[in-house]
């Protein structure tokens, strides 16, 4: 239920469903995929102890700075 209401709310993970649907992929496995990378999200704020903030992600969902 997290899930889609973070689809219906958030602009990045809202984007990522819409990239993943657009091309047909079918809308069930489009949502797993926003719940495992919400998941991700979620358990990266608890390793580096940090606080849930728009500007904290860029366009892929990433924390900005994690893979440079």
């Amino acid at each position: 239920m997290a899930t889609l209401s973070a689809i219906q709310c958030n602009p990045t993970l809202r984007s990522f469903y819409q990239r993943l649907v657009a091309p047909g992929k079918h809308k069930k496995v489009a949502i797993t995929a926003c719940m495992r990378k919400l998941i991700v999200i979620l358990n990266s704020m608890v390793r580096d102890e940090t606080m849930w903030t728009p500007e904290t992600l860029n366009v892929t969902g990433c924390l900005v700075g994690q893979f440079n």
